[in-house]
């Protein structure tokens, strides 16, 4: 059962639909780990992008193959998966292959900001999944803040200028009707707050 109600076309209804794809979780999680790797091999080119790769293939494209095909079949309403009740089985699949990206980060002894990104990010998607058991949280807001987050955490407090992006990709989701108000705030905080710890603790 959905458990928003349909959008219903108006002003900003595009834009909503273009900042939900483009600034998707399946997006930052590929741009994301070239943001760490590059400053965690000592922006080595070759380095940077193999650790990216690995990240990027086992925490994103691979989980996204999944839930496309398995939109494909019918199996859930599409690619952002807007009916709760189906999210555990993709979220499960996310983390299995998110589980075995890690294996091989820890066996090729990846950097240890790569490391840290990688557990940080398989920690809030358990945390993603037990509260969709009962709450269908913003994956979208989660993954932007978290980002966002990590970046700052990185490079210093001028990336905070990338903040407005969490608040419209909040907007977004809202506008789109696959969430509510409060399921992208608690997003918002989630993906910082557990994410962000996790990463500081272990870089």
């Amino acid at each position: 059962m959905v458990d928003e109600a349909p959008p219903v076309p108006g002003s900003g209804l595009r834009l909503a639909k273009i900042v939900t794809e483009v600034l998707s979780p399946a997006t930052i999680v590929v741009l994301l780990p070239f943001a760490v790797a590059w400053n965690a091999t000592g922006h080595k080119v070759l380095a940077t992008i193999l650790w990216s790769l690995v990240v990027a293939v086992f925490y994103s494209v691979l989980p996204m193959a999944f839930i496309i095909r398995g939109a494909r079949r019918g199996k859930w309403d599409g690619h952002w998966v807007r009916e709760r009740e189906r999210r555990f089985l993709p979220l499960m699949m996310c983390l299995v292959s998110a589980l075995v990206g890690l294996v091989i980060l820890l066996v090729w002894d990846a950097p240890r900001d790569v490391l840290a990104l990688a557990w940080s990010m398989v920690t809030v998607l358990v945390v993603c999944v037990i509260i969709t058991k009962w709450w269908k949280v913003s994956l979208h807001a989660t993954v932007a803040g978290g980002a966002v987050a990590t970046v700052i955490l990185i490079y210093g407090w001028i990336m905070a200028v990338l903040i407005p992006l969490v608040a419209l990709v909040a907007w977004a989701r809202v506008k789109v009707h696959d969430h509510t108000a409060a399921q992208v705030v608690v997003g918002s905080i989630l993906g910082p707050v557990v994410g962000g710890v996790v990463f500081v603790l272990l870089r």
